[in-house]
This record gives C-alpha cells, structure tokens and sequence, in this order.
C-alpha cells in the first residue's frame, strides 16, 4: 500500500462526497479508489468510511486520519518545491480564495505573480468567506482574499495583509438614473429642509453631468455621488442574502434610514455586472468590479454617499513558520509597493 496515494483518495473523497466523482478527479477507477482506502482502513484496524449504498460520511477515526493525512500531504508539496525550486526560482502549485467581489483583484494579482515567477501555478478559486476560512484552516488553500474585518466566531487567528480599501458604487446606464435625479437628498436629522427650488437646480444638475457623461468618449465613466437613499428608490441588483458583501450593503442602507427591496438577486459577480448592461437595473458594486468594467460602453458608476463605507480588503493565511516557496514568492508579490499601487488603481475609489 501506497500510504500517501492511499491518503491522497481520502481527501478527495472528503473534498466530493462521492465515491466515483472522487476517482474521476483522482484519475483513477472508482474501485481503484475504494481498494485503497479499503487497505488504509487494514493497515490501521478501524473503518474511517460510512458506507451504503452510496457516500455516507467518515467515521471518527476516519475524521482523525483526514486531519492527518492533509498534514502529510502538505508537508510533501512543501518539500517538493523547497527540492524542485532552485536558483530563487520557485516551482509549484499556489491555491488563493477569493471572495466574489475581490475576484477582479485575485485576478490581476495571480496573473502577475505568474508572470514574475514563471514556475508557479497559481490556481484561484471563488468562495465565501466561511469557505475561504474552512480552506486555510484544512491546508486546500494557501492563501485568501477577502474581508479583514470579518468577525469569525470561534474561528482561527489568521495573519492577515492589508491590500487595498474597497468603496461603492451605483452602476448603470444613464437613463436608469432619471427617476433618481428627480429626487431630493435625504437631508441629516436636524439639518432642517433644502428649498424645492434649490434641490430641482441641484438635480439638475446632476442630471446634465450624466448627459454629458453619456455622450463623451465610450466607456464607463464615473460620474456625481448618488446617495444610499436616493438608490434604494431605484430597481436594483444586489448580491444574494447570505453573500458578506450583501451584509455590507444592508448595512449601509439601514444606516442611510432606507427600506430596500431588489428587484434581482445573485450570487455572481459576472450576473451582477451584465444585469446593469443588459437591463434597466441599477447593481451596487465594489470598486474593484467596477474598475473590471471600465471598457463597458454606455454605462455610469456613481459613488455611494451617505453614509460612505469603507471595508478593508486583504490577503489571509495562516501563521506559521514554516511555508512552501510558491506561497513565500506570492507573500513577496503581496507586500510589493508596485502591485499596491496597482491594486489601488483598479478597486477603491478608482481615482489613482
């Protein structure tokens, strides 16, 4: 019996929850696969699988040795590429999380850490934030991007890099904001009321710079703020409840003293940016989505005022002393003042 192979099975058994997609992502037959974990469970005298007719889950001592045998697997990629990295050159496979609305950024960040270290292999990955958190915590993911601030109940003390400060938009093509235009700010409590004469010139305004906008050069262009109460009197396209990026925005409209009822739902990213091109909804948007769209035609992002919210965004990883040379590469890329100051020019408030 080949312990690790025998290893390697279990925890893509773990990872799909089905014998023959297991062996598939393996290469291997399904009863390959079963044979081997079958001599694992001999070799240590405990059964490790619940089996019926189909996948039912591992047993205790099946728990325990996943826990292990991700270690041992870790620890072999670990000194595969310390073996195979020479010459300040790493070698291997690099796996990042990345929350949906850092995707842009992952992106970008993966692409040049490619191109600075040719050997490595970056491979990212769209996940929640509990996701992300589950990932680091069993050794499939070496790093996360994400929210820093994010309370983990119970959860681990991660280290944590600040990479770059996301801000809000309101995109959408200029006649999705009309009816908004023809409405007055939401004035602070005890700031007592704006004249109708002075908020119709202001919206006014406001009205001939997206015109103008909208007939410059083709392209998203960023145009007036708009504030949190007067988008939630728009048709909108927000993130899926149980999304963190949706609880942000909850949070500023509750804030902002607006009830809001989207008009569409997603969990996607790519759905969240084409319902703003495709339809007459407006999607509230990361700054570092917005700055993926800037080659879009006919569409205006608005700031979001009123409050402003602002959320840090940066790398996750463990703490530990001893690291692969893929992720101590990426680590080095992450600290870089030149990929800072590119992160910072495609999220946030896009204005570097």
């Amino acid at each position: 019996m080949n312990l690790l192979v025998s290893m390697r099975y279990l925890v893509a058994l773990d990872e799909h929850k089905h014998f023959a997609r297991a062996a598939q992502a393996c290469f291997v037959t399904q009863p390959a696969l079963s044979n081997a974990i079958r001599a694992l469970e001999t070799e240590f005298g405990a059964p490790m699988v619940k089996r019926g007719r189909t996948f039912v889950g591992f047993t205790a001592e099946g728990q325990r040795m996943l826990v292990s045998a991700r270690r041992m697997l870790h620890e072999q990629e670990v000194l595969q590429q310390e073996f195979s990295s020479v010459g300040g050159r790493p070698q291997g496979s690099m796996v990042l999380g990345a929350v949906p609305s850092a995707e842009p950024i992952a992106a970008r960040f993966a692409a040049m850490l490619q191109a600075r270290y040719p050997g490595i292999t970056p491979m990212v990955r769209s996940m929640s934030s509990a996701d992300i958190e589950t990932g680091l915590e069993n050794l499939r993911l070496d790093m996360g991007l994400g929210f820093t601030e994010r309370v983990r109940p119970g959860g681990l003390a991660l280290r944590t890099l600040a990479q770059y400060t996301e801000h809000y938009f309101l995109v959408g093509k200029p006649e999705a904001f009309d009816s908004a235009a023809l409405k007055q700010d939401a004035m602070p409590a005890g700031a007592g009321a704006v004249s109708g004469a002075v908020a119709a010139a202001s919206n006014r305004k406001a009205a001939v710079r997206l015109d103008a906008l909208a007939a410059a050069a083709p392209g998203l262009h960023i145009g007036p703020p708009i504030t949190w109460t007067q988008a939630a009197t728009l048709p909108l396209c927000l993130m899926a409840p149980e999304m963190h990026n949706r609880q942000i925005v909850n949070a500023a409209f509750t804030q902002a003293g607006a009830a809001v009822r989207p008009a569409m739902e997603t969990n996607s990213i790519l759905t969240l940016s084409l319902s703003a091109l495709g339809g007459t909804v407006c999607s509230v948007m990361p700054g570092a989505l917005v700055g993926a769209m800037r080659a879009h035609s006919n569409l205006i992002a608005r700031p979001l005022s009123s409050p402003a919210v602002h959320t840090p965004i940066g790398f996750l990883l463990l703490p530990s002393e001893r690291i692969s040379r893929t992720l101590e590469a990426a680590l080095t890329l992450a600290q870089d003042a030149a990929w800072l100051r590119h992160a910072a020019a495609h999220s946030g408030l896009l204005v570097v």
